[in-house]
């Protein structure tokens, strides 16, 4: 069987740099940071007393993503889901009379789900009170809930379920989505990921894990990947949500293409924890099948938005992971992190890179990896890093990778049909 073509019609998202898509890109184009001091809880106790918070979110002003009364039952987590899927719809133009619902379905992931719900409950609990939990508590913080809520509202039929593998959540989440396509069993998924992180449990517990930056004196430019003082990761929240359809059925209703998704590739370093690989080899290895899933060379690739999250090992790890797949051609192509804006979104980072890329399609415009100052003798700075400012460039393949705690991998492409 010749698998079916996936493209993407629709975006949506919420993140640090903006409350809609065009907020977003062009915040990123500026070189935004979206660091601020954490307004959630007193972080005065925590070795990290930063994040990439959404600014002055408010649920009241989502009213038309957000039913007031449900939004109380429901994490942020899930929130920001809604909020970046009722853009996306809205986008693809898709009309819910005229599609086959059962063959329309959700993959939405989260890294921690409802984390946040949960520690408040429990920090309630363990303060004194009586053992009096909210009924809303188990379908609050459960990773697959998003999914639910989202095919409640739309009435998506088809294949339904959460995915988490960490960092690499959304990325596999949109590879998932496409296979059901790919394999004929749906037409239309709504797709991506969310994360609402900042509370005490995740900062302590990255804080404790040493992965998180503690530069609280210069926090808007914590986040320094590639840079020799970078000292960890900005943790952040946020979602963003595609619609990939199948391309026919898009051609015949008349829907905009942002792009196809010609390629995905997973797999797994089976070698630590929290550690990559150092030679990068499960990185590279979830790229090269990408590129072959894709029918692509190493050369045909004009971008790629690494995974680059300002950590010592990683950052490294996954520069010699593309100079030894990608060769010369590695000196010829655009590498950028957008984690130094929007910080780390985990199960969301994959999704809203992932737009990334749709945007240097769409616009010809390589976002920067901002915050560079200071050359690591462990980088090879030959590479075009895109550093500080943003590059015009024709883009008709970009390549998106994102790994996660426990070794997962992986890689995306995104291809323009023009």
């Amino acid at each position: 069987m010749t698998p079916k073509r996936v493209v993407v019609t629709g975006i949506g998202t919420i993140n640090p740099l903006g409350y809609n898509v065009a907020e977003f890109f062009s915040n990123l184009d500026k070189g935004v940071s979206g660091a601020t001091l954490i307004d959630r809880f007193d972080a005065s106790l925590f070795k990290t007393r930063f994040a990439c918070q959404i600014p002055d979110y408010n649920p009241d002003k989502f009213q038309d993503a957000l039913d007031k009364k449900e939004s109380r039952k429901t994490d942020f987590f899930t929130h920001f889901a809604m909020i970046a899927a009722d853009e996306a719809m809205k986008d693809s133009g898709l009309d819910l009379e005229t599609i086959d619902l059962k063959r329309a379905g959700v993959v939405v992931g989260s890294g921690v789900g409802g984390i946040c719900t949960l520690e408040n409950e429990l920090m309630d609990f363990t303060g004194g009170q009586q053992p009096r939990f909210s009924p809303f508590l188990i379908p609050k913080f459960i990773i697959n809930i998003a999914s639910g809520q989202l095919a409640i509202k739309y009435g998506f039929r088809g294949p339904n379920f959460g995915v988490s593998s960490a960092c690499a959540t959304s990325a596999h989440a949109i590879s998932t989505a496409c296979t059901e396509i790919m394999l004929g069993r749906a037409d239309v998924m709504l797709t991506g990921g969310s994360e609402a992180p900042i509370g005490v449990s995740a900062i302590g517990g990255f804080n404790s894990a040493h992965a998180l930056s503690t530069n609280n004196e210069e926090y808007r430019t914590a986040s320094r990947p590639f840079d020799k003082t970078r000292d960890g990761f900005v943790i952040g929240e946020g979602a963003a949500v595609l619609i990939v359809e199948e391309y026919q059925h898009a051609v015949n209703r008349g829907a905009r293409i942002y792009a196809e998704i010609a390629g995905c590739g997973m797999t797994c370093d089976a070698y630590h924890i929290t550690a990559p690989l150092p030679d990068g080899t499960g990185a590279s290895d979830a790229m090269e099948q990408a590129l072959r899933s894709a029918g692509l060379q190493p050369s045909d690739v004009d971008y790629i938005n690494v995974h680059g999250t300002s950590t010592s090992l990683g950052d490294i790890a996954e520069l010699n992971a593309i100079k030894s797949l990608f060769e010369d051609t590695a000196y010829k192509l655009n590498i950028s992190s957008t984690k130094s804006m929007t910080g780390h979104l985990l199960g969301a980072a994959g999704a809203v890179e992932a737009l990334a890329c749709l945007h240097a399609i769409r616009d010809g415009v390589v976002p920067p990896t901002i915050n560079f100052k200071v050359e690591d003798e462990n980088i090879d700075y030959r590479l075009n890093l895109t550093l500080n400012e943003k590059q015009n460039r024709d883009v008709r393949v970009a390549m998106s990778n994102n790994f996660g705690f426990g070794g997962q991998n992986a890689s995306l492409i995104f291809k323009s049909i023009r």
